[in-house]
């Protein structure tokens, strides 16, 4: 089969106190996240890809088919979109398995890569098939919305901010089985959240907005580690780093992480060795040396080369190359005046702590 065509969009609104004028192209497969802060627009477009949302210039395009553009208007229950809110909606008179139905009846088209055991296996919902939504804790109720959703066959899945309801707890219960959405489904999501975590953990591609408008959009990693973006500065600011599981000491709980700039090592055991997982490194976690340390707690002291330092008041942000992958230190201005740091020099970067956020990816 070709290979599918990305998602275009192009939305604008105006309202007394907010505007919306939005054009991107989001990738065909994976989930792109959707970051912002409140007011930011971010469930504007969301209902304006739904077709809930009047706008005065509007195109839509999924997988080279026009749904809306010029004189077409797809009607909104003919968009095969999965829509999944931050409350699950379920029918309360109805058990799981007859909500999940619910989604399957709701698609009028008989093709589509997943079924009804199919979707039930993916988010582990085969011993609450007979239970009533009162009956379900939130991270369980989350979970059958979005079985609700995936059995509508969807092209396109929309998530507005599905964990933002949920405690720690249950937001720990259901991270893996979107884990798993992310590995095995070849379908464009996108993501609304303003949790950092979430979107380091889970998103292929970034699109940050504020004030209606997008401020950058790209691949994950290179959108992290642009400098003065809202809500990715400050504690926030950080790197993702994907790399290949090659080993494990026992003795030591410590995991071998091979990546584009060397190797990271890593405390605690994780998936077999080969596999791809992905890392985030807070830039509060790593300082600079010049010289290597003698004697050091800190596990990983890697080269890298200054690509960009940025002023953030009293603080500097660093961006360094490591081999192909970046990674963001956050220093005092007298320290990097101390060591007179430069862009374009080699320094030895320490990272302090290292937090494996997600499972392996696709």
């Amino acid at each position: 089969m070709p290979d599918a065509l990305p998602v275009e969009l192009r939305y604008a609104l105006s309202r007394p106190e907010f505007a919306l004028d939005v054009e991107l192209v989001l990738p065909a497969t994976g989930i792109t996240g959707l970051f912002g802060p409140s007011g930011a627009g971010k469930t504007t477009l969301l209902r304006c890809i739904a077709g809930l949302e009047r706008a005065a210039t509007a195109r839509l395009s999924v997988d080279g088919e026009l749904w809306q553009g010029g004189e077409a208007v797809r009607p909104i229950h003919e968009r095969r979109i999965g829509y999944v809110f931050q409350e699950p909606r379920l029918f309360g008179h109805l058990d799981v398995r007859r909500n999940l139905e619910y989604g399957a009846r709701r698609s009028r088209d008989s093709r589509g890569s997943v079924d009804f055991d199919g979707v039930v296996d993916l988010l582990g919902l085969r011993g609450l098939l007979r239970r009533q939504p009162v009956a379900l804790s939130g991270g369980e109720a989350q979970r059958v919305a979005i079985g609700r959703a995936l059995l509508r066959r969807p092209r396109l899945v929309l998530m507005d901010e599905p964990l933002a309801a949920l405690d720690r707890a249950r937001k720990d219960e259901i991270l893996p089985f979107l884990d798993r959405l992310h590995a095995e489904l070849e379908l464009p999501i996108v993501y609304v959240s303003h949790n950092v975590e979430e979107i380091c953990r889970l998103c292929d591609h970034l699109v940050v907005m504020e004030a209606g408008k997008v401020l950058a959009t790209g691949d994950l990693q290179s959108v992290l580690v642009q400098a003065g973006l809202p809500g990715l500065g400050g504690d926030e600011a950080g790197s993702v780093i994907t790399g290949r599981l090659a080993g494990h000491d026992a003795a030591y709980d410590i995991t071998r992480l091979e990546y584009s700039g060397g190797v990271l090592q890593v405390p605690g055991r994780f998936d077999a060795t080969g596999s791809t997982v992905r890392v985030r490194i807070r830039a509060s976690d790593v300082s600079l040396t010049r010289e290597r340390p003698r004697q050091t707690t800190i596990l990983n002291v890697v080269d890298a080369s200054i690509e960009h330092i940025a002023e953030q008041g009293p603080m500097r942000l660093l961006r360094l190359r490591l081999g192909d992958d970046r990674l963001l230190a956050r220093i005092t201005h007298r320290s990097c005046d101390e060591l007179q740091l430069r862009e374009g020099e080699t320094v030895l970067a320490q990272i302090k702590a290292v937090a494996i956020r997600n499972t392996p990816q696709h």
